[in-house]
């Protein structure tokens, strides 16, 4: 297995598990991360990142489903997550226990055998309409 595939899978079934500590081992120091509306730097501000995540669902998992495509010290794959609605989310109507998932894409550039630069494309609208805040 190539490195930077290592690396994603590392990424996406290990952090995104809650496992945050594995962040400080596949991110550079100065890592930046570019969510939509959010730039985050660092590793401990990506593993936050995720954190917020595991606060509105419970039983995160992720599934990989395309890639990851490795080449010229890129990454790019796409995803699905899934979990259980614990609540919190402005404006959402489902109830708390309510199942859901979205998909998206992460493409992540390396440098020095680790990740510098992230950038993702999830379905916001689709997760926000399957918790009742969008029609």
């Amino acid at each position: 297995m190539d490195l930077l595939d290592e690396l994603y899978r590392r990424w996406l079934f290990e952090v995104w598990a809650g496992d945050y500590a594995v962040a400080g081992e596949i991110l550079t120091p100065g890592f930046t991360g570019h969510w939509p509306n959010l730039d985050v730097h660092g590793p401990a501000e990506a593993a936050e990142q995720v954190r917020r995540s595991h606060g509105y669902f419970a039983g995160v998992r992720t599934t990989l489903d395309v890639g990851p495509v490795v080449g010229d010290g890129m990454v790019a794959a796409g995803w699905t997550f899934h979990g259980e609605y614990r609540g919190g989310v402005p404006g959402a109507t489902a109830a708390p226990g309510t199942p859901v998932s979205f998909s998206g894409q992460d493409i992540f550039r390396a440098e020095d055998g680790r990740f510098a630069e992230y950038w993702v494309v999830s379905d916001t609208m689709g997760l926000m309409a399957a918790l009742g805040a969008v029609r």
